[in-house]
């Protein structure tokens, strides 16, 4: 009777691992709830979101959700940032799909760097917003402003040098930015 009772357990067993070695394993997708279309918006949400009026009915679920909520958080928003939305909303509405995903793939690469890089990174663009226009785009010609991300060489802090007058008298020193 044990005899049979284990030959019994063993079948069972192996049955049960048999269907499951059978079957693959089943692949959870987590994804977003489907969005509304642009159509379906409230008139403040298309108010708000009208710079991405041309693209919203062929964006991914994702970044609708994530342009409502800030279509939600807006109207608290301060003045200022409201305009710094709308002007960022507009950028991104111009661009190519290529230089979107170049966009993404600066970010992901900034959001990667060690804080001393990132710091560096924010210093030099922080230079490079106060210049004048006309030197911004020498530089974007140059080819120079593609380079902010990459980690800046290890240099020693040297004292400004002292420059002397015709007269003899020590001027201060004079620093420049560069981006």
């Amino acid at each position: 009777m044990a005899k049979r009772r284990f030959i019994g357990g063993v079948i069972l067993a192996l049955a049960l691992i048999g269907s499951v070695i059978a079957e693959p394993p089943t692949t959870v997708v987590i994804g977003t709830l489907p969005q509304p279309g642009w159509d379906s918006l409230s008139p403040p949400q298309k108010s708000i979101l009208a710079p991405l009026a041309a693209d919203w009915n062929s964006m991914e679920n994702l970044p609708r959700k994530k342009w409502l909520g800030i279509a939600e958080r807006y109207p608290n928003m301060k003045p200022d940032e409201q305009r710094r939305i709308q002007q960022r909303m507009r950028e991104w509405a111009s661009l190519t799909p290529e230089q979107r995903s170049k966009v993404r793939g600066t970010y992901k690469d900034f959001n990667q760097l060690p804080p001393e890089q990132k710091a560096v990174v924010k210093q030099k663009w922080e230079a490079y917003s106060n210049l004048p226009s006309d030197e911004k785009q020498r530089i974007r010609e140059s080819g120079k402003s593609g380079k902010l991300l990459q980690p800046a060489p290890p240099t020693e802090a040297a004292p400004p040098s002292v420059s002397q007058s015709a007269d003899g008298s020590s001027e201060a020193p004079t620093e420049t930015a560069k981006p």
